[in-house]
């Protein structure tokens, strides 16, 4: 997982409340375990219409918003099943960072598993930088220093749990944390191999 760097853009706004992961990746692209190509069906069915055409008034269809990384959502984003397909696509679309007002759960640790910041904000503040994302004035998301930076001197602070926010700023998925004790592990299976031969 890569490390997680000072993140702005020009926000993109999506303006609907219940976003569940049907929506942000529909069904029939879960048969990949691959987590690159998805970012080209990422809202698919908001994105295009029946005869696979970009969809003119979807944001993420227009200029400067096909290029944004920072997504402004609203109430329980990432709701539905647990697909992880969801934060890939995002992902892999270009979005490093989702603010909301409240996520789904397993949405919103699927985030931090895959590298993408899920910021919880209050809805006065989503409503402010929805109107910097129409005025396509560019955000500045700071993780260590916890704080969304917009262009005057009253700067966002946001909430995040310390480990996660460590694993981040230092790229650690499930792989790398467990890597951080190989020497543990390995002590471990070579007392195993004297206490248990026969499994070996």
């Amino acid at each position: 997982m890569d490390k997680f760097t000072n993140i702005k853009s020009i926000p993109a706004y999506l303006p609907i409340i219940n976003v569940d992961t049907d929506m942000i990746i529909p069904k029939q692209f879960l048969k990949t375990i691959k987590r690159t190509g998805l970012g080209k069906s990422l809202f698919f069915e908001m994105r295009y219409d029946n005869d696979g055409n970009p969809i003119a008034d979807f944001i993420l269809n227009n200029k400067p918003f096909d290029q944004a990384k920072i997504l402004v959502a609203e109430k329980n984003f990432g709701c539905g099943s647990s697909r992880e397909h969801a934060p890939w696509a995002l992902l892999d679309f270009g979005i490093k960072v989702v603010i909301a007002p409240s996520f789904a759960d397993i949405f919103f640790n699927n985030c931090f598993k895959n590298g993408i910041l899920p910021i919880v904000l209050s809805e006065d503040k989503i409503k402010e930088l929805a109107a910097l994302s129409e005025k396509q004035v560019a955000i500045e998301v700071n993780l260590d220093e916890q704080k969304i930076t917009k262009g005057d001197n009253q700067p966002f602070e946001f909430e995040v749990d310390p480990f996660r926010k460590e694993c981040l700023l230092n790229g650690y998925d499930d792989v790398a944390l467990t890597l951080k004790k190989e020497n543990k592990i390995q002590t471990f299976i070579e007392n195993n191999k004297n206490l248990t031969p026969w499994l070996y």
